[in-house]
């Protein structure tokens, strides 16, 4: 227990000296003196130089070795799949990304061998290497059938087979998790989550989304389809069935990026843009974000409605203390859109939650990738090496 107490505490401080690890730990300087041994020995921990410049003698500073185990994660989605590379301290150490929607004749195992080496092989490392992967996917792999549910978008991924191909590929374990829940990850362990065990995070990007965290942990479901919240009947859209063959109705025709498009052409914005609807819905709420007034406006402020309708729902049967707002479009309209979406919410539903905007938005799905092969990494090699 001391071993991995120091362990994250140098993960979280940096370099740190004996005594100082004594000072944080409670633990006498013999006990850290030994300790510092033992995980030195263990090939855990490294002498990084001294403390020189600060009052005193120079002590010997010791921190994390970086070489230890390394990990990966892979965001995937129908334009591409991004990968990377990071070492046990959690720095990235090599990336890449490939475009996909020209390889529709390649297999998806292919294209996720070809993203993960593109990775490795920029790290300078070998597949070898890496202790474990987690690939975030849309939609969900059902535990009982393993097959990928709700994402009938991204082709290539609903082979029943596709589990055991992958398994036979790659020589580490592999994990599978949807992408908002990655999402959802990071906030919690990098952002606007930190600290907070119970929270709904928002997401808006190819399409509306949920992560649901309670007690700390991910809340999945059943067949791993918590919080696929674009299939929820919502009022203002007509009601639809067979949501899941068309992947479309519900919150989703409130909400989503496409929404936008199609509002702002009502609104007479001739000037939309062109281009993917993500990329199209975000320049559009941005400039909405901006307007003091005028048709800009007015599609900010249907979108906020059409969020918060949404919200409603899920705030009413979960009441969380936190919501986080994130992805691309809703990000775009910054604390604009979280002002009109929180006043909507207060008229709307019972419970009253914090609204925050996400703070994880360079590649936050991947970010939560690298963060959960992270913890369990650490996990097998900080728990098992240092005995």
């Amino acid at each position: 227990m001391n071993d991995r107490a120091a362990l994250d505490l140098l993960l979280e401080h940096g370099p740190l000296s004996r005594t100082r690890i004594g000072k944080l730990t409670g633990l006498s300087k013999p006990t850290a003196s030994q300790l510092l041994a033992r995980l030195e020995a263990a090939g855990l921990v490294v002498a990084t130089g001294t403390s020189e410049g600060r009052p005193g003698p120079n002590a010997q500073l010791y921190a994390v070795n970086s070489r230890a185990a390394y990990a990966a994660g892979l965001d995937v989605n129908p334009q591409r799949i991004r990968a990377a590379v990071a070492d046990v301290t959690g720095r990235t150490v090599g990336t890449f990304k490939l475009e996909t929607p020209g390889r529709r004749n390649v297999s998806a195992v292919r294209q996720v061998v070809d993203a993960l080496d593109g990775a490795v092989k920029a790290a300078g490392l070998a597949r070898d290497d890496l202790r474990r992967v987690v690939i975030g996917t849309p939609g969900a792999f059902d535990p009982s059938t393993g097959r990928l549910r709700y994402a009938s978008h991204l082709p290539g991924w609903h082979s029943p087979t596709l589990l055991d191909e992958l398994a036979a590929a790659l020589p580490m374990p592999v994990e599978y998790e949807n992408d908002v829940n990655l999402v959802a990850i990071a906030e919690q362990r990098l952002g606007a989550a930190r600290g907070h065990e119970d929270f709904v995070l928002l997401w808006n990007e190819e399409g509306v989304g949920a992560a649901v965290v309670l007690g700390g942990r991910l809340h999945r479901g059943f067949t791993g389809g918590a919080g696929e919240v674009g299939f929820m009947p919502v009022p203002g859209v007509p009601l639809m069935r067979q949501v899941t063959k068309a992947n479309a109705g519900g919150y989703q025709e409130l909400a989503g990026a496409h929404v936008l498009v199609r509002l702002a052409r009502e609104l007479g914005i001739d000037d939309a843009g062109h281009g993917a609807y993500p990329d199209i819905a975000a320049s559009l709420v941005e400039r909405g974000a901006a307007a003091g007034s005028g048709p800009l406006r007015q599609l900010l402020e249907t979108y906020a409605t059409g969020l918060a309708t949404g919200l409603a729902s899920v705030v009413a049967v979960l009441d969380p203390q936190l919501v986080v707002l994130s992805g691309e479009v809703i990000t775009a309209g910054g604390e604009p859109l979280r002002e009109l979406v929180e006043s909507e919410l207060a008229e709307l539903a019972a419970s009253r939650p914090r609204l925050v905007l996400g703070d994880v938005q360079q590649h936050p799905v991947l970010q939560g990738a690298l963060e959960s092969a992270l913890a369990t990494t650490r996990d097998e090699v900080f728990d098992t090496s240092a005995r």
